[in-house]
């Protein structure tokens, strides 16, 4: 038998709005709202966008050796992340892969980690199996997880505090909203401007309530989330990023600390790092992450395979849609190395038809976040 899905705490919310609610993750989770999807990605972009990713993990570690003991687990700098700053970063595996992508907050009296939906316990358990005396993880299940974003997301959230107006992208503050005390970051996963707050559930549909009154603010779907990411070129876990796929392939190369390098200041010394700093050395890999342009207006879905002009199978779709603000089909996809360059005419195979593609650089739609 399977297990029932859960809810998150606005889970009633949802349904008054008008949500259609579908299974993601074991959650029952909102995938899109009266709008439709294509009118709540173009909100987003043009104004703000309201979010519910309370189905993703939420975890403290603290400890006097905390970061000493994650930065054995990412090829990230997790000891010099200063107090008040965010990071991203990815659990890897002995053979170099991407177990999971995730984001590190430091504040100061413990790191604050934000995990996947779908990975959240296998990344609790390899965190608990790594723990050294005297670091403690804990996992929080009293905490919902909004996310705001879109252009005008600071007006929205400075009318409730207006001290997110001095915060610059990454940055993490606990404030209060509406009385209670918040996890704000200035991230998120649209490339737009925005946060993400981490609320009591107690006082989550309050805080959303009170957000939506704003004329600026819509609810936002799982459908334009993912429209809206892919667009800015942000990967998708198991999807475009996976326990078999490293870093390098994936084009991940910036999210490797130059401490953690080749000749850094505390280079390797997480796991696969022979394999990784390998590939990063020699660049010797067999296929990359590519961004492709449709060269007709027929949107190509994940899983579609890619063709040379010669009929050669040279690779395959992982993210793709119709995207609304450039009005064109755009996808990711892993490619033979030798068909990564930008300009590469390429052909999807969909329902029988080959579609011409073109390599092009991301991200398709410029990332907005705000740097000050």
């Amino acid at each position: 038998m399977s297990q029932p899905l859960l809810q998150t705490p606005l889970y009633d919310l949802h349904v008054r709005m008008g949500a259609k609610m579908v299974p993601f993750a074991g959650y029952e989770m909102p995938v899109q709202y009266n709008l439709g999807v294509k009118k709540e990605h173009l909100h987003c972009r043009d104004a703000a966008g309201l979010f519910d990713v309370s189905h993703m993990g939420q975890l403290r570690l603290r400890g006097e050796n905390a970061a000493k003991m994650l930065e054995m687990l990412v090829p990230v700098d997790i000891i010099d992340l200063p107090e008040g700053k965010q990071r991203y970063a990815f659990f890897t595996n002995e053979a170099g892969g991407i177990e999971d992508d995730l984001m590190v907050t430091n504040f100061g009296d413990h790191l604050f980690i934000v995990v996947n939906a779908a990975c959240k316990a296998q990344d609790i358990a390899h965190l608990q199996s790594h723990l050294q005396a005297g670091v403690e993880l804990e996992v929080v299940t009293d905490r919902a997880l909004l996310a705001l974003q879109g252009p005008k997301a600071v007006e929205v959230l400075a009318q409730l505090n207006p001290q997110v107006r001095d915060m610059v992208f990454m940055d993490a503050v606990r404030i209060e909203l509406l009385g209670q005390e918040c996890y704000v970051s200035r991230s998120g996963y649209t490339g737009e401007d925005g946060f993400e707050i981490s609320v009591a559930n107690s006082h989550a549909q309050t805080l959303a309530i009170a957000l939506l009154k704003n004329d600026n603010v819509e609810w936002i779907g799982l459908g334009a989330r993912d429209s809206l990411r892919l667009e800015c070129g942000l990967c998708l876990y198991g999807h475009d990023l996976d326990s078999t796929t490293t870093p390098i392939e994936a084009s991940l190369l910036w999210g490797i600390s130059k401490v953690r390098r080749t000749d850094g200041e505390r280079d390797g010394g997480f796991i696969g790092a022979d394999v990784i700093l390998t590939q990063m050395a020699t660049k010797a890999v067999s296929r990359k992450r590519v961004g492709l342009i449709g060269q007709t207006k027929a949107p190509v879905r994940e899983g579609s395979l890619l063709f040379d002009a010669n009929d050669n199978h040279v690779g395959v779709v992982t993210s793709g849609s119709f995207g609304p603000s450039v009005s064109i089909p755009v996808a990711m996809a892993y490619v033979a190395s030798t068909y990564s360059e930008v300009d590469t005419v390429l052909f999807a195979e969909v329902r029988g038809k080959r579609l011409p593609m073109t390599v092009t650089k991301m991200p398709f739609v410029s990332q907005r976040y705000y740097r000050g």
